[in-house]
């Protein structure tokens, strides 16, 4: 009999985990999902939502050879991730192989581990089950969910809005919370208001103190609104102090700072963009390299627990380690009587699951360092030091508040504070998505009560209120978890979804929507609003959490869900699309009086002069990427008609001139092209610059033949990735080591009749949508 079979997702994964098994184990990669829905029509059949899956084509040599291994297999064991996606690959294994009549009576066994480690596998091959068919059920639905609304709403957008447009289940509530946000920043009014500040002094040490009272009345944040009533406050106020102020109470306390819990999916990619600037796709491809396993002079190990995670529970044997490391690093008494214990705030949490830990703390960041690229480095030690953290001591901070008599019934007020105990605090502190201000660390003089303290000084100061900020990485994701919309697994899909799809671009690592993300979520919000509604997507989360734990059948989810969405995708259907989605208007054209709008056409949002019913056809500007078709005003409508600009001609009779296209601002010459450099204006831009970019475009193509041959289509270029041959129908790399300037007529004939012929891709080069 043959060895017993181990399936896993990925190579690294198969390498660290055969390493324990050792010479009666073989483990083979799967190279993660094997199977998906057909991309067409009928995939999931909406009477009984059976489904019809095909295998991936880019993985299909890999089930191969686990079919052929499995022939001599004596059992197989299932081993992908420890959660529903990681269960559906292993059902979807198992469905292939029982379908080829592979099995053979050989038994099939599922284990789950939390961490690649010795005890973790060996304790996971000794207490193996069956396949879930609750977490299978649940992804299937989830797969079944996201293929109905995708492929239902997607030809909708392409026919009502734009070519090319897709809806998800998931990420258009993400795309609707950032339009949202996008709009109450437009909608923001600043408001004015002033702060007092007096400037004090006391032992040669500089302090502030604001004001907090004056003439009885309690200062609010919009009680002195203007210079003039900031001016009169300051003079009353440096009259009545007559260059001192006196201490009037001094009130000091004590207060307990515990720490963070040990990280969660959400809290790991929330953090690891504050403090390492990382997107959440980066940590979470940084966190596999090191779950799967990395070679630290011994071998391949697993150096943190699954990455995907809900839970702040740490194992015991995991707590009493921590422990004493701490002990031993830092001292006895920075380890509390008791174990902290953190309780899970996330609803729905996979309690079964743990935080993502070091593996071992045992193995200290800047011990292993050597075998770690930086990426893996930065993340490993802001995991050890955040889980080390969160089994010590709270940190003790003294606070002060001394309040000071300005005359009578005026008050300001000084605060500070400092560590006492550092406690956790010497190993690790939580990041914050907005900068706050801080008195921490803010050490006043000693003040005592009846004392008068030296007034340099008294300041008005001016403020205006801010717009909410924009979404981060790290603050979508928290606001995602917050309203229960997508799970561990689905929050980096969420953000490149809508990134890729040009939905969102990031501004200063902040989203900001495009004109095409407003547009969808417009269309959407309006006509779909249920399915971009938070509290019903999250619904849908907690009834497939429900399926997943077996106390709901998936079948009802999925036939009320379908119900009630096809019934208002096919009245959708039937609707004109300017019916679906109303042009916003600007006003009238004062040279032809024609009314002026903004809508989206087939290659982006446009401002249009006249309407599809008038004798001459309407004019067309497109708009540029920095302009919202949300607060465009009718003046910068209008500028943009004054494209195309003629500048004249070129030296050779070539007339130019400059517009903005698809791609960006452009100068024409004749029938060739030159892209405006980003300080281009193509409103502003002279004849001469325009020459300059047209020497610059000829001297680039002059440069990029590299030889040509009499009487032949045939000629040697310089491309993006290196020298090539093309006849104009085939391109042809050039042998390495050879030159290309050597190349023969005859060469390169042989060259080309050789090369693969061009796919026939469709435009812009993507898969049908599904």
């Amino acid at each position: 009999m043959g060895k017993s079979l181990v399936i896993v997702e990925s190579p690294a994964k198969a390498k660290t985990i055969n390493k324990y098994l050792g010479k009666d184990f073989k483990v083979m990669a799967s190279y993660g999902h094997v199977r998906d829905l057909v991309p067409k029509q009928g995939a999931v059949n909406t009477d009984d939502f059976s489904m019809k899956y095909e295998i991936i084509k880019k993985n299909k040599k890999y089930i191969d050879a686990i079919c052929d291994a499995v022939k001599n297999a004596k059992a197989l064991y299932l081993a992908t991730d420890p959660d529903r996606e990681g269960e559906a690959i292993s059902w979807h294994v198992y469905e292939i192989l029982k379908a080829k009549n592979l099995l053979n009576g050989t038994p099939v066994y599922r284990i789950v581990f939390h961490e690649i480690t010795k005890s973790a596998i060996e304790e996971a091959i000794a207490n193996p089950r069956q396949l879930s068919e609750d977490l299978i059920n649940a992804q299937q639905a989830r797969r079944a969910l996201d293929y109905l609304v995708g492929f239902n709403l997607s030809p909708l957008l392409w026919r009502k809005i734009k070519r090319g447009l897709s809806a998800g289940r998931v990420q258009s509530p993400a795309l609707r919370m950032i339009v949202e946000r996008e709009m109450e920043i437009e909608a923001f009014v600043p408001q004015e208001y002033w702060t007092i500040e007096a400037d004090l002094n006391k032992d040669r040490r500089d302090f502030i103190a604001k004001l907090i009272e004056f003439e009885g009345e309690k200062i609010e944040q919009f009680s002195i609104g203007e210079e003039g009533q900031a001016e009169t406050v300051r003079a009353k106020l440096l009259q009545e102090a007559d260059g001192t102020l006196e201490v009037v109470s001094v009130e000091k306390k004590k207060r307990k700072r515990r720490p963070s819990a040990p990280f969660t999916t959400s809290t790991l990619q929330q953090e690891a963009s504050r403090k390492l600037g990382f997107t959440a796709q980066r940590t979470m491809r940084v966190a596999q390299q090191l779950y799967e396993g990395i070679d630290i002079g011994d071998g391949a190990v697993g150096l943190i627990t699954y990455m995907r995670t809900d839970s702040v529970a740490i194992a015991d044997e995991a707590v009493r380690e921590i422990r004493d490391l701490i002990a031993d690093r830092y001292g006895d008494e920075k380890v509390p009587k008791t174990p902290n214990v953190y309780k899970t705030k996330t609803k729905n949490a996979q309690e079964a699951h743990e935080a993502v830990r070091p593996t071992s703390v045992m193995r200290v960041p800047e011990e292993i360092k050597a075998h770690l690229s930086s990426d893996q480095f930065k993340l490993y030690d802001m995991i050890w030091k955040r889980t080390v953290a969160c089994q010590m001591i709270d940190a003790v901070i003294n606070t002060v508040a001394v309040n000071f008599a300005c005359g009578a019934g005026n008050t300001f007020r000084a605060t500070g504070s400092s560590v006492a105990v550092p406690g956790f605090l010497e190993v690790y502190e939580e990041g914050l998505d907005e900068t706050k201000e801080s008195d921490e660390q803010n050490m006043l003089p000693e003040l005592k009560s009846g004392e008068r303290v030296k007034l340099k000084d008294i300041r008005a100061e001016q403020h205006f209120t801010k717009p909410p900020p924009r979404y981060t990485e790290a603050s979508l994701i928290k606001s995602l978890e917050e309203y229960g919309i997508g799970r561990p697994s689905t929050y980096t899909s969420i953000i490149s979804t809508l990134l890729a799809r040009d939905y969102v671009e990031l501004e200063n690592k902040r989203f900001r929507p495009t004109n095409v993300g407003r547009v969808v979520n417009a269309f959407l919000t309006e006509h779909f609003n249920q399915y971009v509604n938070y509290e019903f997507t999250a619904e849908l989360e907690d009834e497939l959490d429900e399926i997943s734990r077996g106390e709901r059948d998936w079948v009802p989810v999925m036939q009320d869900f379908w119900r009630e969405f096809h019934t208002q995708v096919e009245e959708k259907s039937n609707l004109s699309r300017t019916e679906l989605i109303q042009d916003r208007i600007l006003g009238e054209d004062p040279k032809t009086g024609k009314p002026v709008s903004v809508r989206m056409a087939k290659f982006g949002p446009v401002v249009q002069i006249g309407t599809k019913d008038d004798e001459e056809k309407p004019r067309f500007a497109g708009i540029p990427p920095d302009m919202s078709m949300e607060t465009i005003t009718l003046e910068e409508a209008l500028h943009l008609f004054k494209l195309p600009r003629e500048l004249g001609e070129t030296d050779e009779g070539e007339p130019i001139s400059v517009n903005i296209g698809r791609y960006g601002p452009y100068v024409r010459f004749g029938n060739k092209f030159a892209s405006l450099k980003k300080d281009d204006d193509p409103y502003t831009i002279t004849r001469e610059r325009a020459l300059e970019l047209i020497a610059e475009k000829k001297e680039a193509e002059a440069n990029k033949v590299i030889k040509t041959f009499e009487d032949s289509p045939i000629q040697v270029l310089r491309g993006r990735y290196g020298p090539y041959i093309t006849d104009g129908n085939k391109n042809a790399r050039i042998p390495k080591g050879t030159e290309p300037e050597s190349l023969t007529l005859e060469t390169c004939q042989e060259l080309i009749a050789a090369a693969p012929e061009k796919k026939n891709r469709r435009r812009g080069g993507r898969k049908k949508a599904t």
